[in-house]
């Protein structure tokens, strides 16, 4: 018996034919507890104030107020970092969806026998997983020098990352009987892998490509920071020059593509899945 079932005992209860059991205390005010504490220094170490946000809050609404009107003369400037952006992002996705597939396949458990191989596979994934976007694209703007290349090359590997994990977790939850059948005639594992396993994850694979590919067109708006290329550098631009009706403009022809490409990626979504 744990220690919390020694402070709260569990409330024993008697079934129908007789028996009794035991029904342990729920754990919901030990959780609700720690994550006050947790709040609480988390509070202490970031100096957050509430009431500072409640008394500057409202200025986040003057900035939108100040890209009122838009500068819509702006918008003939605004699509060429646009197109970049999409290029930056579907490149991107398209290179590192297709890079991770046979490092998923050595991650897997029901394909790859070894541990060894899997430790060192996943152990890289994970590695992988936790470089920050805006950090590989300021590396990749020393080794490609300032532009899209650069950027393209840090969505590559943020999507790498990202759908190598989903990919070789969905591998694990496959029929593996055909794939046993394509070996058992002679086929190589890694013949076996595209014939009986591919067509069972393929939906689902392209399905989180296209979800990822929204989300790398919004990461790949803000890499112009770092020099990456795309919208991020006319909007780093604007803002330091205080230019926010131009600012506004970029923002809604943004949010405008970005709504799009969510729309059509939701709609193959649902056809594939």
């Amino acid at each position: 018996m744990s220690l919390y079932d020694k402070v709260f005992p569990p409330k024993k209860m008697t079934i129908s034919n007789g028996k009794t059991i035991e029904k342990p205390a729920s754990r919901l005010p030990l959780v609700a507890v720690i994550l006050l504490i947790m709040t609480a220094i988390s509070v202490k170490i970031t100096g957050f104030d509430l009431r500072v946000l409640a008394e500057r809050g409202n200025q986040f609404f003057v900035i939108l107020g100040m890209m009122i009107p838009l500068r819509v003369s702006y918008m003939s400037q605004i699509w060429k970092p646009l197109f970049d952006t999409i290029k930056m992002s579907l490149l991107g996705t398209v290179v590192g969806a297709v890079l991770v597939v046979p490092f998923a396949m050595a991650a897997s458990t029901n394909v790859i026998k070894s541990r060894l191989v899997i430790s060192v596979m996943r152990l890289f994934l994970s590695i992988v997983r936790t470089l920050p976007t805006l950090v590989t694209a300021l590396i990749a703007t020393y080794v490609f020098g300032l532009g899209t290349l650069a950027g393209t090359t840090a969505i590559a590997i943020f999507t790498f990352a990202y759908m190598g994990k989903i990919l070789y977790e969905e591998i694990e939850t496959v029929d593996m009987g055909a794939f046993e059948a394509v070996e058992a005639i002679g086929a190589t594992r890694v013949r076996a892998f595209v014939s009986a396993i591919i067509p069972q994850v393929l939906p689902s694979y392209i399905s989180n490509g296209l979800f990822c590919f929204e989300g790398n067109v919004r990461y790949a708006a803000i890499l112009g920071y770092v020099g990456a290329g795309g919208l991020g550098l006319i909007l780093n631009e604007k803002l330091g020059w205080r230019e926010y009706s131009s600012v506004g403009m970029i923002l809604v022809m943004l949010f405008l593509t970005v709504f799009i490409i969510e729309s059509v990626s939701r709609y193959c979504r649902k056809k594939l899945v």
